[in-house]
Parts: structure tokens; sequence; C-alpha cells
């Protein structure tokens, strides 16, 4: 089983946990002047396209890009998750009632 990973394929929330930091490291470091996003990647282990994507990730977080933030991102995710799960106890108790 791959490093960080459960049974079911899920991420441990501790291998979740491992990587904060080291995407803040590898976004803030992005921010330097003088070097390239390619040569971060390179330092960090990950795809340049990947640190891209954190770095415009934190520009929404910090509010300096316009944009859905990961906070935004996990309310809706769990109000369409309550959402769905509202909607299949309707649906059992309308089956009861007919």
């Amino acid at each position: 089983m791959p490093r960080g990973r459960t049974e079911r394929g899920c991420r441990s929330a501790q291998a979740v946990s491992e990587r904060v930091p080291r995407r803040r490291r590898a976004v803030a470091h992005s921010r330097d002047d003088g070097v390239t996003l390619e040569q971060i990647a390179a330092d960090f282990g990950v795809h340049p396209m990947t640190l891209s994507k954190w770095t415009r990730q934190a520009e929404v977080d910090d509010g300096n890009r316009p944009g859905t933030t990961r906070s935004e991102s996990a309310a809706l995710r769990d109000a369409r998750r309550r959402i769905r799960l509202l909607e299949q106890e309707n649906e059992v108790l309308r089956r009861a009632a007919a």
C-alpha cells in the first residue's frame, strides 16, 4: 500500500498534514525574486504545474486573486454532501408513505 494511504485508497489525515507545510514552503519560495518555478519545483520534487496551482490557490486564499478559497470549497463540498443525504432520506420517506 502506498505511503499515506488507507486500505480504502483515501489519504490519511497524517499524510495530508505532512504535505501542508511542504506546500507552504514551496509557495513561499516561489514568491522570491530571481528563482524560477521550475527550479523550486525541482527542489521540492513536484511538477512545475503543481507548484503553479499551489501558488495560484495561495493567492486566492490571501485575497490577492478572485476565486473560491479552500475554506469556501470545503463548505460547499460539505453542503452538497448534506443535501445529497437529505434528498436520499426524503426519497426513503416518500417511498415508505406510498
